[in-house]
């Protein structure tokens, strides 16, 4: 029906159509598939919810004498710091530590410094060095802010999961997750992708989103740059083409000194640790009339695996399959019992994160992007204990 390049001549000049994904499933159930496909241009898509598969890469600028850091603290965090000499990755589940080493702050991490930098606020660091001819430092403390290092930007290896799975706890103690606290015998249920509004459900083939597409980051301008980590496409998948359980995922970055911290937040979670909530959204480009038909799927179409979290195995027993409509009215039945369930993905922030990369389009200043390689959509999901035994054998 159209390029991205028409698309993008209407949006400089302003006249692109746009709608949120929740506003287009609105009009397709109002005039059809076909009908809508012809109107609308972009649909925008978002997501706000825990990313912890994320961080940033700083590079600071070399001290005088030259410092070869290998070891680097960044607000009481350790940042990774074997590779450039005054390169460092900081990632966003990395836990606090006091200036003895010794572990505190409970809710102190990686997520949190990220938040503070992206916010502009002077955040300590703290560095030793390898002393070599070239570099004949060996110490080095200072403050930095985004606006005093060279760069900074996020690198986050696994975002946007294409969907995942909702926690119970089957078991008689409270349990501690990633998913937060779940309570003993089915007390709780805990979910974390938004559903329906989530970017890749509403493009479950990877037809439109790839290796280059430009993308609302944090607040900023971001890139997919590869498959995420744990890509798994071949996961099953309903006749919508949904998948019903975690299946694609993307590496995601994008320069922090755009970004604005409403979006990038550190969160901890008890007794498991710190990540990082991100916001997410992508422009969806209504190439064609499957774009609208894959948009067009609602909650009551999208299905999540309930998982006991009290079996301690890499493969954990289900309850059976659940919509996201019966997630989204708080309650669930799981083995006869009701059971009363939240996301962990805000969902009126995920709203938002849609409405504002639609008002950016609108505006003219955003642009699609053609991306420049398709994400695989062949790949399997290799556990590491599989290899182990194989190799034990062999």
């Amino acid at each position: 029906m159209r390029s991205i390049a028409e698309i993008n001549d209407k949006i400089s000049r302003q006249h692109a159509v746009v709608l949120t994904v929740e506003e287009l499933k609105t009009r397709v159930a109002e005039v059809g598939v076909t009908q809508a496909a012809k109107e609308v241009d972009v649909i925008t898509t978002g997501t706000f919810e825990p990313m912890e598969s994320s961080g940033a890469i700083l590079n600071l600028g070399h001290t005088d004498p030259p410092i070869k850091i290998r070891q680097c603290w960044v607000g009481g965090v350790p940042a990774y710091s074997g590779f450039g000499a005054v390169d460092l990755y900081l990632g966003a589940t990395q836990a606090a530590e006091a200036s003895d080493g010794e572990e505190v702050r409970e809710k102190g991490g990686g997520g949190y410094v990220i938040e503070d930098l992206i916010a502009g606020k002077p955040v300590s660091l703290r560095a030793l060095g390898q002393v070599t001819d070239c570099y004949p430092r060996a110490s080095f403390e200072t403050t930095i802010t985004r606006d005093t290092i060279n760069q900074f930007y996020l690198f986050n290896p696994r975002n946007l999961y294409q969907n995942f799975i909702v926690g119970v706890n089957g078991g008689d103690r409270p349990l501690f997750t990633y998913l937060g606290p779940l309570q003993p015998r089915l007390a709780n249920a805990v979910y974390s992708n938004p559903g329906a509004i989530s970017p890749l459900l509403n493009d479950p083939d990877l037809q439109v989103v790839g290796i280059g597409t430009r993308i609302f980051l944090g607040g900023g301008i971001g890139y997919v740059a590869w498959e995420g980590t744990q890509h798994f496409p071949l996961q099953k998948r309903l006749p919508n083409r949904t998948p019903i359980g975690p299946a694609a995922t993307l590496a995601l970055i994008g320069d922090a000194k755009q970004m604005d911290a409403r979006w990038v937040r550190g969160c901890y979670f008890k007794s498991y640790g710190p990540s990082l909530m991100l916001g997410v959204g992508v422009p969806l480009p209504v190439l064609h009339e499957a774009v609208v038909a894959a948009c067009a799927v609602q909650d009551q179409e999208l299905v999540a695996p309930i998982v006991d979290f009290s079996i301690p195995r890499r493969v954990r027993p289900t309850f059976g399959l659940v919509t996201y409509a019966q997630l989204k009215s708080g309650r669930i039945v799981v083995d006869g019992k009701p059971v009363r369930v939240a996301p962990l993905a805000s969902l009126f922030l995920s709203r938002q994160v849609a409405l504002e990369l639609k008002q950016w389009i609108e505006a003219g200043k955003f642009l699609l992007s053609e991306f420049v390689a398709p994400i695989p959509t062949d790949q399997t999901f290799r556990p590491q204990d599989v290899w182990g035994s194989q190799l034990a054998m062999d």
